[in-house]
């Protein structure tokens, strides 16, 4: 009989994928006392009015049990309702709807459904690390398209759709996208997604998008693939209330398509989580109906925070591409003659007390990402201030 210890206990295709470069800059920003700009989450809690509905909730025993597997009918409405409000999308709440613990489960599920092995899945590069793992426990191929910046100095990323449809095979089933885009900030414009669209429809491609950071537009606007000609019976719309209101803790993502792309993969998420969040999902239906002074406040702040640190990094001596959306600034370390993203950021809590995150672990080609670091400006303000009078020290 053979010895559970003759070969690697796991999976072999989860092999490449170790602790993820959040859980140890996360550590190391814990040991030096350093201020984490790591990690995308926001320092402070969202609306009181939509912690008070979920507190509401709980004491009057809504979600306290399991709650129905595609979501409780109250988000899903809400979910319809927002998609059609924002971007005259029509969605059936009951058969068009799926509600998930987060994207990131959305996301897996996804790939799992629509994903068989050998097939090619192209992912915008770089990419946050969910996606390959999820690629990987599909069996697909990741095929990645990269992003690059601009011919202009501190320009944002853009996407060459001439290489995006090289990269097209027989054997590509489906595109993977982000926008906004993390950690690059990009958010693709209406003639780069108009490609997209047209090369999914005549090459007959599914299309999964991560729209998470629909109300984190600072300039330009978010515009959803789905509402392009051809592409709402080929669409699998992800996003999620974590980014959107500040509560990335209660993991409720959704997904919107036809419903059979939601049946697919309603089917792969029942063995993943079965349901997740209940009191959580009456919560965030009423935060989808905030009024828009929420959505444009959030805008606002975010920004202002943007342009403070965006300005800090670019006084330290740093080349910054100007984040278009998003919670993230990426920067250029070559222009204070680094090269080595992991070794800079390694070594930054140490040398001035911040922690950033190396791009090039978003990457394939990892001599694409070397130079490029990411740092989060979705903190207080006194917090990102302190954050700009130690990187000075550069």
């Amino acid at each position: 009989m053979t010895s559970p210890a003759s070969r690697p206990l796991l999976n072999r295709r989860l092999a490449e994928f170790g602790t993820t470069i959040f859980a140890e800059m996360s550590a190391l920003a814990l040991r030096t006392g350093a201020i984490n700009l790591g990690q995308g989450f926001p320092d402070t809690d969202g609306p009181e009015e939509v912690r008070e509905a979920a507190v509401r909730a709980l004491r009057d025993g809504r979600g306290n049990q399991y709650p129905p597997g595609p979501g409780v009918p109250e988000l899903r409405t809400a979910i319809s309702a927002h998609q059609e409000r924002r971007y005259g999308l029509s969605y059936d709440p009951d058969t068009e709807v799926l509600v998930t613990a987060g994207a990131t489960e959305a996301i897996a599920a996804s790939l799992l459904a629509l994903v068989e092995p050998g097939d090619e899945v192209i992912a915008l590069e770089p990419y946050y690390d969910s996606y390959a793992a999820s690629i990987a426990l599909a069996g697909g191929a990741r095929v990645p398209v990269t992003l690059r910046p601009s011919g202009d100095v501190g320009g944002g990323f853009h996407l060459d759709l001439d290489e995006l449809r090289r990269a097209v095979t027989d054997r590509t089933r489906l595109l993977l996208l982000n926008t906004p885009h993390n950690p690059t900030g990009t958010v693709l414009t209406r003639e780069e997604l108009a490609g997209i669209a047209e090369l999914a429809v005549e090459r007959d491609l599914l299309v999964v998008t991560d729209e998470v950071y629909e109300h984190l537009v600072f300039d330009g606007e978010h515009l959803p693939l789905a509402s392009f000609p051809g592409m709402r019976e080929r669409t699998v719309t992800i996003s999620s209330a974590g980014k959107t209101f500040s509560f990335t803790g209660w993991k409720v993502g959704w997904v919107t398509g036809t419903p059979e792309l939601v049946t697919a993969v309603r089917s792969a998420k029942q063995f993943l989580t079965y349901v997740s969040a209940g009191p959580f999902q009456y919560a965030v239906a009423e935060a989808l109906a905030l009024p828009e002074s929420y959505f444009t406040g959030l805008r606002e702040d975010l920004r202002a925070k943007r342009d403070l640190l965006a300005a800090g990094l670019a006084e330290a001596g740093l080349t910054v591409h100007r984040p278009a959306g998003t919670y993230f600034i990426t920067t250029d370390i070559r222009s204070i003659g680094e090269s080595d993203g992991f070794a800079f950021c390694r070594a930054l809590p140490e040398r001035i007390g911040v922690v950033a995150i190396p791009n090039a672990v978003f990457y394939d080609h990892r001599d694409e990402g070397a130079p490029f670091v990411r740092f989060a400006f979705c903190k207080r303000i006194p917090v990102l201030d302190d954050a700009v009078s130690r990187l000075k020290r550069l």
